[in-house]
């Protein structure tokens, strides 16, 4: 559901008018049924396995109850769905883990909102993170990759002051990024033998160690000990060209040292249509890349790009994982 105030309703009723009428990604939504029903027909639905008959008809709603609703205003910030949003959020995830539903697709969330609520956890990645790693004996470590524009980026770190990055770059970090990001493209996209390549830190990679050594202390000894286990990886490359290298073919992901560095030409590139999704996870989780869009939400002009592609990006990574497991 996301929050019930942000733009969340109107982009899942227009991704249903988009794909209501292709059996290819029949999805349900798990909110309240009121935020759709006034914009298109609704169903409320028992179980998961109801949506597949319903979707070409209405809109398949596992109904969670948002106390309090009539006070509910769009595009206005408030705890009201806190609770409801929450729910939405673990029941989605129960769904994958059973296996009854495929996917989660997750709508945009305010952790400010949440926060309001006594919401512990860092953020939506997190959280999902900690459902899934309940009744595991080791924690779950989930990686944020962005798909767009003819790239796939991975971050090294995500909602870091720049002043702390270099503390977040730790040799077994980056390690398990790469892994997961190597498992991921073989997994969930059909890349038989994935070309990865890392960022540098600094401008011009470093330059040999003339504007930072991060790259020759840190990331290039990472990358040859990766390429010793297998995973085709690059050492530091400059991030003012690796991008440019990916699209044209030299990379099939670029794993990158800072949040902006990785998602500024996703964004760029793909404004609309970028798609969040989470590696590392036992379940398959996509996102729309962007946020709440509370002024958007509020004008009705919110635009759907991204979750339709993230609806798609989940039913092609379902695809390739059943045929990767066998």
């Amino acid at each position: 559901m996301g929050d019930p105030a942000g733009c969340g309703p109107q982009i899942t009723c227009e991704a249903w008018k988009a794909l209501s009428q292709s059996d290819s990604a029949p999805f349900a939504v798990i909110g309240d049924p009121r935020l759709y029903a006034s914009e298109l027909p609704v169903q409320i639905i028992d179980t998961i396995q109801d949506a597949p008959d319903v979707f070409s008809s209405a809109l398949p709603v596992l109904p969670v109850e948002i106390a309090d609703f009539e006070t509910l205003q769009t595009g206005h910030p408030a705890s009201i769905g806190a609770a409801a949003t929450i729910d939405s959020i673990q029941r989605a995830t129960e769904l994958c883990l059973t296996g009854a539903a495929g996917a989660m697709i997750t709508n945009p969330i305010s952790k400010a909102v949440l926060y309001q609520t006594g919401f512990s956890h860092p953020g939506h990645t997190e959280f999902i993170a900690d459902l899934c790693g309940a009744n595991s004996n080791h924690p779950i470590k989930p990686v944020m990759m962005l798909v767009g524009g003819g790239l796939r980026v991975s971050l090294a770190t995500i909602h870091v002051p720049l002043v702390d990055v270099v503390s977040h770059l730790t040799p077994s970090t980056l390690s398990q990024i790469a892994a997961s990001t190597d498992t991921a493209l073989r997994r969930d996209f059909g890349i038989a033998a994935p070309r990865l390549a890392f960022t540098g830190l600094n401008p011009h990679a470093g330059e040999s160690g003339t504007i930072g050594t991060e790259e020759q202390d840190l990331i290039n000894p990472i990358a040859a000990h990766l390429r010793a286990d297998g995973i085709n990886i690059s050492d530091a490359r400059a991030a003012d060209t690796v991008f440019h290298e990916a699209l044209n073919g030299a990379y099939d992901a670029v794993i990158a040292m800072t949040h902006d560095q990785g998602l500024i030409p996703v964004k760029t590139l793909d404004m609309w249509g970028g798609v969040n999704t989470t590696l590392g996870l036992p379940i398959v989780r996509t996102s729309p890349d962007h946020g709440t869009a509370y002024d958007a939400a509020q004008d009705g002009t919110a635009r759907p790009d991204s979750l339709i592609a993230a609806i798609q990006l989940a039913r092609s990574m379902i695809s390739h994982r059943a045929q990767y497991d066998g």
